[in-house]
């Protein structure tokens, strides 16, 4: 029964390899945390890319799962190159497959008028979102997930709830580059003395040409926008305390998407909005052809994986800066985001406060 192995493991909290590796052993520990659906595929070279990764041993890496899967846990249990933990997202559809929050056939469908909801009683009748459109339980975990991971790696593991260091938040389709830690290490070191109120550190960036040279040793500062500063995010504790006790609006906000959601409560909720340190040169990369939004029939990230290993071997020598500096301070679009809709359930609302 999968609802009793998730509660299971999410209580025992085992780390594997630790006859190897210490604990907190050392100051520049990251805490790693990728979120994971069912794509195999892309698990693999992601694997490979944190292998290489310099430092990767002082990190502790917690994979969290929306659906449990044999052959993905088997991946995961062959890691030998640093602590490693499972976490499993105890609300997933795979454990509630007839059930809010999976579909119900009591549940108005999509598209409905809702008139004809209310007619036929079906369960979310007088809560459609802004568009007129019922929820879609797909398009609804992530964000669930999302959240709840925050909150249980933050405040419900005995192992990271005092930990006050980075923690970086990465997926299942992401590919890293080798000097990551010591770039986000550095990252925070430069926050000290040129951003004290920086509150994410992002290492990745949609640029369409994506450049080294000399731009590898440099940061930006800005707001933090959702469409731009999403992939690679770390913060703290003390800045999950911050979007935590602005949770009603990140629950309430009527968009299924984590980062619009986000982006929301920065530029309404949080004090002095979500500043975001962000390097030049991307340090994380995404190799997701398919996925929630990318309907790409190019499923074989090998060829996306080559093209960045080509890329990143003509730039070695720019990789591992001594030091970071400041290269500006764009503006960033002071509009508020339109809400993309496709959360408008108040159970769905009542979940996520629940976390």
């Amino acid at each position: 029964d999968i609802k009793l192995l998730v509660r299971q493991a999410n209580h025992q909290q085992r780390i594997l390899n630790l006859d190897k590796y210490e604990l907190g052993a050392s100051d520049s520990t990251v805490v790693i945390v990728v979120q994971v659906h069912n794509r195999v595929d892309y698990l693999h070279p992601l694997i490979d890319s944190l292998r290489k990764a310099r430092d990767i041993e002082n990190t502790l890496l917690i994979f969290s799962h929306d659906f449990f899967s044999d052959e993905i846990n088997q991946v995961i249990s062959t890691i030998d190159f640093c602590l490693v933990m499972q976490i499993f997202y105890p609300f997933a559809i795979q454990i509630h497959p007839t059930e809010f929050p999976g579909e119900s056939p009591k549940d108005c469908p999509r598209d409905i008028k809702q008139g004809e909801a209310i007619k036929r009683n079906c369960v979310n009748a007088k809560y459609p979102d802004k568009y007129g459109h019922y929820r879609e339980a797909k398009y609804c975990q992530t964000k669930h997930h999302w959240f709840w991971k925050l909150s249980h790696v933050f405040d419900h593991m005995n192992v990271t709830s005092s930990f006050t260091g980075p923690m970086l938040f990465i997926e299942e389709d992401h590919y890293m580059v080798e000097d990551f830690i010591p770039v986000l290490r550095k990252m925070y070191r430069l926050k000290e003395k040129s951003c004290p109120d920086c509150s994410i550190f992002t290492i990745g960036s949609y640029e369409k040409k994506p450049a080294y040279g000399p731009l590898a040793s440099r940061v930006d500062i800005t707001n933090w926008v959702s469409s731009k500063h999403n992939m690679g995010m770390s913060f703290n504790k003390e800045v999950w305390v911050k979007i935590k006790s602005c949770a009603q609006a990140f629950c309430a906000f009527d968009d299924y998407n984590w980062d619009w959601s986000l982006h929301n409560i920065g530029m309404t909720c949080i004090p002095n909005k979500l500043k975001v340190m962000v390097s030049k040169s991307p340090r994380i990369y995404h190799i997701g052809e398919c996925g929630v939004h990318h309907k790409g029939k190019n499923c074989d990230p090998a060829q996306k994986v080559h093209q960045i290993e080509q890329l990143l071997s003509q730039n070695k020598q720019w990789l591992f800066p001594t030091a970071l500096t400041v290269a500006g301070y764009p503006r960033a679009p002071a509009r508020m985001p339109k809400p993309n809709g496709g959360w408008g359930d108040l159970r769905d609302h009542q979940l996520c406060l629940s976390f």
